[in-house]
Order: structure tokens, then sequence, then C-alpha cells
């Protein structure tokens, strides 16, 4: 089983989308001119302040009875798979193990110029921080516009949706390449595809069964539903 996840699951703990999360001193910008490496190589000190909102916003958030139905979903199904187009890590909160997280993770940092991931440790004082190896600005560990996916990451979800029986689309709009791509690999290969959603994406008609509602509703009565079984 895949599981794939979007911004209307976080937004059930309050997490705002990301073309929402404009609001105070931040309704001025647009989040696509923010989130892009030369954005950040104008004006790192802005950038870097939006992204500590962001952050503040996510660690007073928690996980809802979603996320939580999808991590008791790894203890039922033999094999699931999560990739999630969040960067929040409320699943990792929840007790699922190892996403794939497609977008990065907001809360984690690394190298600007070496792209290496940074511990706390490795962080001088900043406004952005400085990397303690080469001196570098340090960025979110995050994916921005013009950015390519990890590698490793996009392979592992590519091979998943090939070799998967059932796959569920849960509250992402299905149209973000290539996480929208997804689900249409799984139906080449043959698989089951499910859309749980409160609205109809591009992939609605395409799916073979699509659930209407709140994933913090729906999700746990089909965990409940699988139990019985």
């Amino acid at each position: 089983m895949v599981v794939l996840t979007g911004s209307g699951v976080s937004a059930e703990s309050g997490v705002p989308t990301f073309r929402d999360a404009q609001s105070g001193i931040w309704e001025r910008f647009r989040p696509e001119d923010l989130a892009t490496p030369q954005a950040f190589r104008r004006d790192p000190k802005t950038v870097w302040e939006w992204y500590e909102w962001r952050r503040t916003l996510v660690r007073e958030a928690k996980p809802n009875p979603g996320h939580t139905a999808i991590a008791q979903l790894e203890q039922i199904v033999p094999r699931l798979t999560l990739i999630t187009q969040n960067v929040d890590g409320l699943h990792q909160r929840a007790g699922s193990h190892a996403p794939l997280e497609f977008h990065g993770n907001i809360l984690g940092n690394r190298c600007f110029a070496e792209h290496r991931r940074l511990t706390d440790d490795e962080l001088s004082p900043g406004t952005p921080p400085s990397c303690t190896h080469c001196g570098s600005m340090v960025r979110p560990d995050v994916v921005w516009f013009g950015e390519e996916i990890d590698k490793t990451i996009l392979d592992a979800a590519l091979n998943a949706c090939a070799k998967c029986d059932f796959f569920l689309s849960v509250g992402t709009s299905a149209q973000v390449q290539p996480a929208a791509g997804l689900a249409e690999l799984a139906l080449s290969c043959d698989a089951v595809v499910a859309e749980l959603n409160t609205d109809d994406t591009p992939l609605s008609p395409v799916a073979h069964f699509c659930l209407r509602g709140p994933s913090g509703v729906l999700l746990p009565n089909l965990v409940l539903e699988l139990k019985k079984d």
C-alpha cells in the first residue's frame, strides 16, 4: 500500500497551506517570491525570518486523528510506504516511520553551499545562521521552486508506486508534479486507486473510489473497518 498525503491533512491540525501562510507582516509577499534560491541570495534575512515564523506555527501544531490513523495503518498493512508533500514532520510525531518527505522538512537545516544537512551544533548564530564547516549561509531543509526532489526519495516513491496493490491519495490537490503523477503510475501498474479529499481534483475522474470529507474523520473510520477484518 502507498499513502500520499498533501496539505489538506496538515490543515486539519491548523498548519496553513503553503499559499495561505501569508498573514500579518507577510501579507505583502508572495510565497513564490520567498521560496527560491534566488530570493535567499538576494535577501537571506527576510527569507530566514519568514521560515522561522512558519516554523513557529508548525511547532505549535499537533498531529490530528488523520495522522494517527495513517500511523496505525502501518501496523495493519503488511507493507506500507508513506509519501508526503508536507514539510511539518507531523507524520513522524504521530508515529509514522520513515515517511518519504518529497519537499523536505521545515524544521531541518542544511548548508546553502554544500547542501549538507546540519545539526543545531553545526550552526553559528546569525540571521540566517552560518555553517560551522564552511562559513556558508544556512537554509531550511526544504525543496524550493526551481529545485529538484532528492533523487533517493523520488526513486523510492516511484518504485513503491510501481509495485503497490493499493494507492490512497489523501488531502492533496493532485496538481503539483511530480507527486501528482504518482497516482497515474500506480494506475498504469494496475493498482486500485482511492482518493480521500474534501473536494474534487484532477485525480477524481480516474480513481476507483472517491471519499469526500476531512481525513481526520474518514481515516480513523477506515482503520476501524480494517481492524474488523
